[in-house]
């Protein structure tokens, strides 16, 4: 294999566009992502993530812009995509009396594996995703968890680089979103690629190298969760405690416009700072001190990945109504 081979990214899109009648559902997003890296794809319902990542299965045709697979365009070539793509969507049918075995049987010998062959793949999946417990099961009969460990279990029968899972933790109970986060590192030490979508921003966080945040069919973020939270301008929670009622010092809040109050309970209170650098919440708290407020404790907060989320689309937002 060339170095250029090793180099490229496994997965390179460039000013893709898809549009639904008066709907731009994509529009112009563009990222790459380096062969082996776990990225999560993040964005509320409508946002173009399932129509981005259709795309990229080739299940839907963009209007403009490309899509290549380990340096192959997904439109000129879609056989060899579909050979070397996994694609699990957010839901998939189930079929009356038909067990987990034979499900998996049937879509083996579909990517083009025959007897003995197709027989130790199907056992080498099931084994991985847990599954040979459940062989004879009906696929009726499965829990949710289940259902979502054999939808995984199909995409990975033909051995694909790169898996692209739409909402794959969706449903699930606290054991399986467990044992799914368990598979996906498995798969990440294959060397495998992975997009996932999800709305389970901290489950993201834990399993993913970097994310891409998507908002109304456009990129507003590429990077680690961490450059997400300490971005410019990014405010910081504050956590005051002192000894006295809390009413003056949410009135004092109130008269200052680069803070606001969070929250607030008997005796302490979380202020949002929207300058957040050292030197500007060592000016705050020498200000409360000089208000004689009787501070007993003051310090930042981690920032969750939520609210740095939903910052960064108030101020896409702002910027979009301009």
């Amino acid at each position: 294999m060339s170095g250029d081979a090793y180099s490229r990214p496994a997965i390179r899109v460039l000013g893709l566009v898809k549009q639904f009648g008066d709907l731009r559902a994509v529009d112009g997003v563009s990222f790459e992502v380096p062969s082996g890296q776990v990225v999560g794809f993040i964005g509320a319902n409508g946002a173009g993530k399932t129509t981005t990542m259709r795309m990229m299965a080739t299940l839907e045709h963009p209007d403009d812009g490309v899509i290549e697979i380990n340096g192959v365009d997904v439109v000129q070539e879609p056989g060899f995509v579909r050979r070397n793509v996994g694609w699990m969507p957010d839901a998939y049918g189930a079929y009356d009396a038909m067990t987990v075995w034979e499900y998996l049987d049937f879509f083996v010998r579909a990517y083009g594996f025959h007897g003995a062959q197709a027989a130790q793949r199907v056992q080498e999946v099931m084994a991985f995703t847990d599954l040979e417990s459940l062989r004879d099961r009906p696929m009726t009969k499965l829990s949710k968890g289940m259902n979502q460990r054999l939808c995984l279990a199909r995409t990975l029968l033909p051995d694909p680089g790169v898996l692209i899972l739409d909402e794959p933790a969706a449903g699930l109970d606290p054991k399986a979103r467990i044992e799914f986060k368990q598979l996906v590192r498995l798969l990440a030490k294959e060397g495998k690629t992975l997009f996932i979508s999800s709305h389970i921003l901290s489950e993201l966080e834990e399993m993913c190298d970097a994310m891409l945040f998507i908002d109304q069919g456009r990129i507003v973020h590429h990077g680690t969760a961490e450059s997400l939270r300490q971005r410019d301008g990014m405010p910081v929670l504050v956590r005051v405690e002192i000894d006295g009622p809390v009413e003056p010092l949410l009135q004092w809040v109130e008269l200052h416009p680069n803070m606001d109050v969070f929250d607030s309970a008997k005796q302490s209170v979380r202020i949002r700072v929207h300058e957040g650098n050292p030197e500007h919440l060592h000016d705050v708290l020498k200000a409360l001190m000089r208000e004689e407020f009787r501070v007993t404790d003051f310090h930042r907060e981690s920032v969750k990945l939520e609210d740095a989320f939903v910052d960064i689309l108030t101020k896409v937002g702002g910027e979009h109504a301009l």
